[in-house]
């Protein structure tokens, strides 16, 4: 569209198809604010000395307008000067989205920018008008269909608009009825188990599986079908599927009409393709199909997933397996075939890292398993992957493997990682009701200066303990991942105040320890220490411990070795929430120490998924410990016991199991726990989310049930209170635990009731601890 307009002292030329050509002598830009002059003239097929007609005209006006920035362009004639006036489109200056909740801010105003609305861009009022119908159809999609979207334009200076976007969500439309029409082989009940849309139930205000969305609704015809081809009928469809909804538009009624089909049996099994040096017989052991089941989807993709791991851990890095069900109607059976293509074998060309800018390269280099110059292992390159996760070192890691130009069976290893920080200099302030105020400072760096190694030290304070420790360890002492580490430690421990028998101890030593892989998840440790340790008893002491230091004396240089095994296959390694890990370590003495004993320990647990949400955790600790050779009596102080956090909750620390015998000139004392030589202590917890918390992976909720005690498989002739491991008196807890890592330190609570709780027992029913996780 041409408009003309008068100019005063401008001589107008009417644009037209009876218009005269003429010589543009110079061309004159007027109307502009932010568009730049450049702009213009690189967007107008005219420069000076140009003939222009009206063809060209045309052509200049819709090259403007195509360039999206002006609303209006004018063109004239003054003389043979060509000018041009245009009136630019508004800027944004900002958008403001109010009233939304169930949609983010921040996802919004990206889907906004992406259509082309964002601060700084040209405003088009089409656009908007686009988008608030993009914004209804997803709160619809989500099922909210009394969703309004209004929009308003707010004029500010200097050509410049703000968008106000006011959101009217609305209600989830809630289920009132979900019928299945056309199901013979399958009942209403169990198909209906199978969906995530649900009828409103007594936990729906929870779970919201009652409210209705497109998504939900398209992942649950999906999940209908697959259950229908698992089990064998290959020609089930989804015939129709409607959704109705209220007038209130908060309920909606759902109908899914499906075509059973018959059942079909495997008759045959056939496996063509391209296999070079891998034997038929190998890729058919890796098929689940197999002729005379019921014929299932399942199975066949659980094939081709196997043949092409199977494949690319053979170095064929780009293969291909495809099942086919070729069906007879005339029979219902069904023949499988299993179309491979292993493509050209893959070689590694170079294996490259890009981000550690803190991590020495060699430090990543030694975790690989995937060498360069060898096939290309899918399984290799993923386990390396998987080792540099667990360093710890690092927020995230990623691999891409892009093939070599021009060469098809050479590839590339490139692991990108972001770094994260390996040492702190912190200050520990906490309490916990076993040992009081907590004081300590502490140096740590689990990679210092880039090369993989930890270093440790650390000072700590509290009413039952003064400890000062220094520790080294080298992962890599060897290249074939033999690891070396060594500490020292001094420790002043006063018993009586952890709810212990009366009696203290100083003791300082050192430890070395060399540790051997054996597996990607296991390995050997060897310990070699030496600890001297001084006894000091407390006013009146219990008899147990003056007739042990009677015999043995109270100062005692201890020679030790440890061997022990630890195996993890946990998700992570904080607050895990899968996997399992185990370990198990013997102790002793050398014989010859002022003191001859072992000590046995053993711990475990493993996770099982229960559903989408609930965990099962089991876990176990046993310890067993006893003197040998010239020493008749185990070390008291040596001594395990329950109770509390990480044994037996609500039962009071370390108060479970044997008990110390008065001195009789103490006609005041009360049996203090004195712990003992076996110790049994076994967990169940179910991990549950928690309600209206985003970010799980900071916290732990539980409801568990514990059990455990301590026992002494020799009682001292002085021993009232003592409990052999044949009496099996276990003690058993239930209740429900909690741990927040808080920015200030982790915190743990638990409220748990005993289920058999005798007399003289210590219970708590509500204990917590801040300063250390569980």
């Amino acid at each position: 569209m041409i408009r003309i307009k008068s100019f005063i002292g401008l001589f107008l030329l009417a644009l037209s198809c009876n218009a005269s050509a003429f010589v543009v002598s110079d061309v004159r830009i007027e109307g502009l604010q932010r568009v730049s002059v450049g702009t213009v003239f690189a967007s107008i097929p005219v420069n000076v000395g140009d003939d222009l007609g009206d063809v060209e005209v045309r052509q200049l006006i819709r090259n403007l307008f195509q360039t999206g920035s002006f609303e209006d362009v004018q063109v004239g004639r003054d003389g043979n000067v060509l000018v041009i006036t245009l009136s630019e489109r508004p800027a944004i200056d900002s958008i403001v989205i109010e009233g939304n909740k169930a949609i983010k801010t921040e996802a919004l105003l990206e889907g906004l920018n992406s259509s082309g609305l964002a601060e700084g861009e040209i405003f088009k009022k089409v656009t908007l008008e686009h988008i608030r119908t993009d914004l209804e159809r997803q709160y619809v999609s989500q099922g909210r269909y009394g969703a309004r979207i209004e929009t308003a334009l707010v004029p500010m200076p200097r050509n410049r608009v703000a968008i106000r976007i006011e959101v009217s969500e609305g209600d989830v439309a809630g289920i009132r009825h979900i019928n299945i029409v056309g199901n013979g082989v399958f009942d209403d009940e169990t198909l209906l188990d199978l969906l995530e849309l649900r009828l409103p139930s007594l936990f729906s205000f929870y779970t919201k599986d009652d409210k209705y969305s497109r998504e939900k609704l398209t992942g649950d015809l999906e999940t209908l079908e697959s259950y229908y081809l698992d089990r064998g009928y290959l020609n089930f469809v989804i015939d129709s599927t409607q959704v109705s909804i209220a007038p209130n538009k908060e309920d909606v009624y759902i109908t899914v009409n499906i075509i059973e089909g018959d059942l079909y049996t495997v008759n045959a099994v056939d496996i063509a393709g391209e296999l070079h040096d891998i034997p038929e017989e190998s890729v058919r052991a890796l098929v689940y199909v197999q002729p005379g089941q019921t014929f299932s989807r399942q199975l066949i993709t659980v094939s081709e997933e196997q043949i092409e791991r199977a494949l690319g851990n053979a170095g064929y890095t780009f293969s291909s397996a495809t099942g086919q069900p070729v069906p007879n109607d005339d029979d219902n059976t069904v023949e499988v075939k299993f179309f491979v293509d292993a493509g050209n074998r893959a070689y590694v060309r170079k294996v490259t890292f890009r981000g550690n800018t803190h991590t020495q390269d060699d430090v990543l280099r030694r975790e690989m398993r995937q060498m360069e110059g060898g096939w290309a292992s899918n399984a290799f390159i993923e386990r390396s992957k998987v080792r540099l996760e667990r360093l710890g070192f690092f927020k995230e890691v990623g691999v891409e493997t892009p093939t070599v130009p021009g060469l098809d069976d050479q590839i590339d290893v490139e692991y990108t990682v972001e770094e994260q920080s390996s040492g702190s200099i912190s200050g520990t302030l906490g309490y916990a009701q076993d040992t009081g105020v907590i004081l300590g400072a502490s140096y740590q760096d689990s990679n210092i200066w880039g090369t993989g190694n930890s270093i440790s030290l650390g000072v700590n304070q509290s009413d039952f303990q003064t400890a000062y420790n220094f520790s080294f360890f080298d992962p890599y002492y060897t290249v074939d991942g033999v690891s070396r580490g060594y500490s020292f430690f001094y420790r002043s421990s006063d018993f009586d105040a952890r709810n212990i028998a009366r009696f203290s101890t100083d003791s300082y030593g050192a430890n070395v320890n060399f540790g051997y892989p054996i597996s990607e998840i296991a390995r050997v440790n060897f310990t070699f220490g030496y600890e001297n340790t001084e006894i000091t008893e407390g006013i009146f002491p219990a008899q147990e411990i003056s007739q042990f230091l009677a015999r043995e004396g109270n100062e005692f240089d201890l020679f030790s070795v440890q061997a022990s095994y630890s195996m993890s296959a946990l998700n992570r390694g904080f607050l895990p929430t899968g996997g399992r890990s185990q370990s198990f370590s013997f102790e002793m003495t050398v014989p010859g120490s002022e003191l001859e004993f072992y000590r046995v320990n053993y711990q475990g647990q493993i996770f099982f998924p229960l559903t989408r949400a609930l965990t099962l955790r089991l876990s176990t600790r046993l310890g067993y410990g006893d003197s040998y050779g010239d020493t008749e009596t185990y070390p008291f102080y040596k001594n395990f016991y329950a109770g509390g956090f990480g044994s037996v909750r609500g039962y009071e620390s370390n108060s479970l199991g044997p008990r110390s015998t008065p001195n009789p000139n103490d006609v005041f004392a009360e049996p203090d726990p004195i712990g003992g030589n076996v110790l049994a202590t076994f967990n169940a917890e179910i991990i549950f989310p928690l309600p209206f918390v985003e970010d799980q992976r900071q916290m732990k909720s539980v409801f568990f049930i514990d059990g455990g005690n301590v026992f002494n498989s020799n009682c001292l002739e002085v021993s009232v209170i003592c409990t052999d491991p044949k009496d099996g008196e276990l003690r058993y807890t239930a209740g429900f635990a909690l741990t927040w890592i808080t920015g200030f330190a982790p915190l743990s609570f638990s409220v748990s009731i005993p289920l058999n709780e005798k007399d003289g027992d210590e219970t708590e029913s509500f204990q917590f601890e801040l300063g250390q996780a569980l």
